[in-house]
């Protein structure tokens, strides 16, 4: 199936000057965003920390437990959030000199996503006074009632839509809390996290000895990067920040990763971080212990460390095997599907052996393939059906899910990524169920007009344009990578590339010049007519700089061709 083709223009030129054109096109123009945005400031573009509700609350009581010695439980999630977060605060206290803590996290097969009562328990057991929670428990209200009762007061720092209730915390940290006073809504968990980090220093800034917290921000950068939240105001900072300190890491566990995956931390990048770094710390979660992901990220020890990043390595392998298996058996159903019966509008298949960890990924790689919101589910440990759903066109799967609401038992998530659950005897309609919402919740987009930053040529794909173009980054969710269109290229040879030639790589000409376009897990089928050797096309791509093998390399990622 060909991707649906968009119609392109080019937004208009206000400057010939590259830098200046690109902030344009992005909403900045004063001097003083331009000044934010392209040189963030450590000490000015961070907000206080106490505009956050509940916050100075929150640190007195840690600073109260610091001096008391009462025993702290750091409850966070298992993802590449939740993990990175439970680091962080674990990395603060020893930087404290406070020992008196324990880390908890969850196992997701056997306990699932957030606090839990038998958890609970247990840290009554272990004579916990105190339980801070990372990227989870705005919804917890039983576990934190419970954890009440028990004589444990808790602080949710957390970052997910609140109800219309908050629980009984003695404080809930939540940028998205109604009444919010704070600037920034949309942190991830770890990034709450960072900004107690900042109100308990600020309350007491002795505790730490000179700025060696801002040590702590890869941590913060890699979550706010693997979570995917918008890399714009304070969370371009800390990204920015979290990079700095990622090419200067001294963590035994990310050094030997490094290693592992031949990657120079000098010159790590975003993409470094989400392509190869994210995937390996979730897979800990999916395919084993989310301890081992946490501990590589915390071990002080370069053989621990070591023997972390081959283990995490290793299982990556074996979730992207399983993940092989399922797109692939998801792909034979849907086309004979199609076949039999026509294209849907949304597309549901399911296999209650298919492990629900893994389905946000295998929906992902179908959704792109596919470009309509794509549904997978599966059953875990003989529970109820769950899966994950993603959407790569525009599709807004929380309005979809929720115009069949009464179809779900629960779902949640983002605008493009989501997870669900449904009853046995509604598994088998959800496809229709949701095929009819899609008629009131998706547009039509045939017409869709999609902008590039502006025209350019194959002599400009350079050293040049390239540092020009990087002076933008990190790129990401609401600081998308500048997309450049290329008319009338000549296709001189199209092939594939990877351990199992699974990419697509294209050399294009323009006059005496060529350039290199590659596009990850695609295929030449999936462009038909568009893309054929010997032939002109129009291209629409970003310009990347790549170190791979460390060899330095500027190419074209393509986006489109038309």
């Amino acid at each position: 199936m060909s991707p649906m083709t968009k119609k392109y223009e080019v937004k208009k030129k206000v400057s010939d000057d590259l830098v200046e054109q690109l902030l344009h096109n992005r909403g900045i123009r004063t001097a003083e965003e331009k000044e934010k945005f392209l040189n963030p400031n450590f000490e000015k573009h961070f907000h206080d920390p106490f505009l956050l509700s509940d916050m100075e609350k929150a640190a007195t009581r840690i600073l109260k437990a610091i001096k008391k010695n009462e025993k702290i439980a750091i409850w966070s999630d298992y993802d590449c959030d939740g993990i990175p977060g439970g680091a962080l605060l674990h990395d603060f206290f020893k930087l404290c000199g406070f020992d008196n803590f324990i880390n908890y996290i969850p196992d997701r097969h056997n306990e699932g996503y957030g606090m839990n009562i038998e958890g609970v328990e247990g840290l009554k057991e272990e004579k916990v006074k105190l339980i801070i929670t990372v990227d989870c428990g705005i919804r917890d209200f039983k576990p934190i009632a419970l954890a009440n009762e028990l004589g444990m007061e808790v602080i949710v720092t957390d970052h997910h839509e609140p109800g219309e209730k908050l629980p009984k915390a003695f404080a809930v940290v939540n940028p998205k809390r109604s009444g919010s006073k704070y600037p920034e809504q949309i942190l991830c968990g770890t990034g709450v996290a960072w900004k107690l980090i900042e109100a308990v220093l600020k309350l007491k800034p002795e505790l730490v000895k000179d700025d060696q917290q801002k040590w702590l921000l890869d941590l913060a950068g890699l979550a706010t990067l693997s979570d995917m939240v918008p890399l714009t105001g304070e969370n371009r900072t800390i990204a920015h920040f979290g990079l700095k300190v990622l090419r200067k890491t001294r963590r035994p566990g990310l050094l030997k990763l490094f290693e592992i995956l031949r990657m120079n931390k000098a010159t790590f990048t975003e993409d470094d971080l989400t392509f190869m770094i994210t995937p390996r710390i979730n897979a800990a979660s999916r395919m084993g212990s989310p301890r081992d992901a946490f501990e590589l990220l915390t071990t002080g020890d370069l053989g621990r460390g070591e023997a972390l990043a081959r283990h995490l390595n290793e299982i990556n392998d074996e979730r992207k095997g399983v993940v092989a298996l399922i797109v692939k058996e998801a792909k034979h159903h849907i086309k004979s599907r199609f076949e039999n019966s026509g294209e849907k509008a949304v597309i549901v298949v399911g296999n209650p052996q298919w492990r629900p960890a893994l389905l946000g990924l295998a929906a992902n790689t179908i959704a792109l393939e596919y470009r309509r919101p794509v549904f997978l589910w599966g059953r875990d440990n003989g529970a109820g059906i769950k899966g994950s759903c993603r959407s790569n066109n525009g599709v807004d799967l929380m309005a979809l899910m929720e115009s069949a609401r009464e179809h779900f038992i629960d779902f949640g998530g983002h605008k493009f990524s989501g997870g669900f659950s449904v009853d046995n005897e509604k598994i088998h309609t959800l496809e229709d169920v949701l095929v009819a919402a899609s008629m009131h919740t998706i547009s039509n987009d045939a017409d869709e007009i999609a902008f590039a930053d502006t025209l350019l040529k194959i002599k400009d794909i350079n050293e040049k344009t390239a540092d020009i173009i990087n002076q933008l980054a990190p790129f990401g969710v609401g600081n998308e990578k500048p997309v450049f269109l290329f008319h009338n290229v000549w296709v001189e040879k199209v092939g594939r590339f990877g351990k199992a030639k699974e990419h697509l790589e294209v050399l294009l000409k323009d006059g005496e010049h060529s350039a290199r376009a590659i596009s990850f897990f695609n295929t030449l089928e999936s462009w038909g007519e568009r893309l054929q050797e010997g032939r002109t096309t129009n291209l629409v791509a970003s310009i990347e700089k790549s170190f791979f093998g460390g060899r330095s390399e500027v190419r074209l990622r393509i986006v489109d061709f038309f």
